[in-house]
């Protein structure tokens, strides 16, 4: 058979070749009608951002804060300029930079904290965001396992923009204690705080993401510790935490694509805050001994993290969703 084929003449051979073809193109189409589709469905009337020279031209010049930050001309994609962000845990620390980050993008941004009242530092942040940055700063004393108070927050903060554009949920809580001695109640509490509220800070969000049909973009804080061991750190039920937050990142990416909704995850290494630095004073080894553990052979600071944020709620990250990124000075990839 393989002789013949190779001295037919080629006339025959592009006839029969022409035939298959249009056999295997009538075969694909039955199927298409009849089988059932497979994954998610495209996500129809939702185009990605326009190439920056025509949002450039498309964006007004006398806007204050797009004179200050330069960004609605130069990479417009990172850009937030009339998006609505909340942001949970921003009463301090990491929470507090995300959020800073994402005022000088030119989002309008919502503090979410179970404090009373956030740290000083806030109020330099929301003066910062009124008199330089032309928007505007808020907080919400909220404790993400009050799931009614939560949904009503949410909610009310969506109906006063006429829509909801980010978030990233940065809240949660950490606790050194050896497997052996944990109690029901404290893992209960860890894993209400950081999977559970983070699940139901989500949800709330995502409703009003839908409500509006703009889509989204959900950034939740995981953390290395998430897919490592971490090396004289006895901490298993935060770890197994984190681990949850990355795999719940996954799914609810997987459900809320046909939305537009995007859901990745930031796993932070090693971060010197106010609470490590106490850590430090009660076991100074492990200031000398972290370091060692990644390939920079340093300790990383919250504000190395600013960037992150602003790529995963901005339309920089577009087409990135269900995935994880790791920023832990190579720790993990020893």
């Amino acid at each position: 058979m393989a002789s013949l084929t190779r001295t037919a003449p080629r006339a025959l051979r592009a006839s029969n070749l022409k035939a298959r073809s249009a056999t295997i193109l009538q075969t694909r189409a039955k199927h298409d009608l009849h089988d059932p589709p497979t994954g998610n469905l495209p996500v129809k009337d939702r185009s990605p951002p326009p190439p920056p020279k025509e949002e450039a031209t498309s964006i007004r010049t006398n806007d204050a804060a797009a004179s200050y930050l330069g960004t609605t001309k130069r990479l417009p994609e990172f850009n937030l300029h009339d998006k609505v962000v909340l942001v949970t845990g921003a009463a301090r620390g990491l929470g507090l930079v995300q959020a800073e980050a994402l005022l000088e993008a030119g989002a309008t941004v919502y503090a979410l904290d179970r404090l009373p009242e956030p740290s000083p530092d806030f109020w330099r942040v929301q003066k910062r965001a009124a008199e330089e940055l032309g928007t505007t700063f808020h907080y919400r004393q909220i404790d993400v396992r009050n799931v009614p108070q939560l949904n009503e927050v949410v909610q009310s903060i969506s109906n006063v923009h006429g829509r909801l554009d980010g978030l990233i949920a940065a809240a949660g809580i950490q606790q050194e204690m050896p497997a052996l001695d944990y109690k029901q109640e404290d893992a209960n509490m860890m894993f209400e705080v950081n999977i559970t509220g983070v699940l139901m800070t989500a949800q709330a969000c995502a409703r009003e993401m839908i409500k509006h049909g703009n889509g989204g973009s959900i950034a939740m804080i995981a953390s290395m510790s998430g897919t490592v061991a971490n090396r004289g750190l006895i901490c298993s039920a935060y770890n197994a935490s984190k681990a949850g937050v990355i795999q719940l990142a996954r799914n609810l990416a997987a459900e809320w694509g046909p939305h537009g909704i995007r859901v990745n995850t930031i796993s932070p290494g090693y971060i010197v805050t106010a609470m490590v630095e106490a850590l430090f004073e009660q076991y100074p080894e492990r200031r000398r001994d972290w370091p060692t553990q990644n390939m920079l052979g340093k300790l990383s600071k919250p504000q190395e993290y600013r960037g992150a944020g602003v790529f995963l709620i901005s339309d920089a990250s577009s087409f990135m969703t269900g995935a994880d990124l790791r920023i832990d000075g190579g720790h993990s990839a020893w």
